[in-house]
């Protein structure tokens, strides 16, 4: 293509990729977020692994992908409460086989949560597997930020039988469910995974965050909060967080990983309704995260 020299002439634009998060589209399916992602134009996927039976099936994601023509952008490992027991009990092997669907996917990025308190050897062992794991394959596990969680709240407990979680080795009533702060950029990692709706429920700066992780920020989950005691994942533009500086600052710094859409759409009625709070939140992605290149004028 021949440089235009015409001033009035918009210049040519490199957008960052845009996944909308399988857990998206809860309650409906791994295969339901592969359709809504071809049908609105999203430029891929991530693939939340938990106890739906299609999302722990490497082989039948492929097949979704191929089906949808939707790339695989990101494999959110099974480190959350709800699925601490997908692909067996042992959270060491299953962030390895995480990575591994990853490499199989073709997509470059395993995102995690920090361990939990009452995973000792995980905790013991997660900073050097991690670092193994990206030496030994193409993968970027990216740690996620996190946000205060409490033994009582977490299960639902009283005071009592959160003292006695405590007792066997669990989080005590007011300490922190997670063995590692829940700020990644403390204990140090290559790569980071910024969740803004996660920074809204920590009460934390996302902006502030954004600059800790700097050029090891390697993947985002746009979302929205306004600082409730629960993860809220709100559409962007919805909440309190910075969601359109965050993006903007994305677009003009040298940042080569996706953003992903993890947003709640329970509350949807009807496939239309679930479809337009998805299309609003990857217009609001696209409008901001669109990336000038300059042209050489000849």
């Amino acid at each position: 293509m021949t440089p235009t020299s015409d001033p009035t002439a918009l210049p040519p634009t490199v957008d960052i990729p845009v996944g909308l998060s399988t857990a998206s589209v809860y309650p409906q399916n791994t295969e339901a977020a592969f359709a809504y992602a071809a049908e609105l134009g999203f430029d891929g996927v991530e693939l939340m692994v938990w106890g739906e039976t299609v999302s722990q099936d490497v082989r039948h994601v492929e097949y979704l992908s191929e089906r949808y023509q939707m790339p695989v952008l990101s494999v959110h490992a099974p480190c959350l409460l709800i699925s601490q027991r997908v692909w067996g009990r042992d959270p060491l092997v299953k962030l390895a086989r995480s990575v591994q669907a990853a490499e199989d996917l073709g997509a470059p990025t395993v995102v995690v949560h920090p361990p939990f308190r009452w995973q000792r050897a995980y905790v013991a062992g997660f900073d050097d597997l991690v670092a193994e794991l990206e030496r030994d394959s193409d993968v970027a596990v990216a740690v996620e930020n996190m946000f205060p969680m409490r033994a009582d709240r977490i299960f639902g407990a009283g005071e009592r039988s959160a003292r006695r979680l405590a007792d066997r080795g669990g989080p005590g009533l007011a300490a922190s469910a997670f063995g590692k702060s829940i700020d990644p950029t403390d204990d140090g990692y290559a790569n980071y995974t910024l969740d803004l709706s996660h920074t809204a429920t920590a009460g934390v700066d996302a902006v502030a965050l954004f600059e800790r992780m700097g050029d090891h920020l390697n993947h985002i989950h746009l979302a929205d909060g306004n600082g409730a005691a629960t993860d809220e994942h709100l559409i962007p533009g919805d909440g309190a967080q910075p969601c359109a500086e965050i993006c903007r600052r994305l677009a003009n710094s040298g940042f080569n990983g996706a953003v992903i859409l993890e947003v709640s759409t329970s509350a949807a009625r009807t496939k239309p309704e679930r479809s337009a709070l998805l299309k609003r939140s990857l217009d609001f992605a696209r409008s901001h995260l669109r990336r000038e290149v300059p042209t050489e004028l000849g």
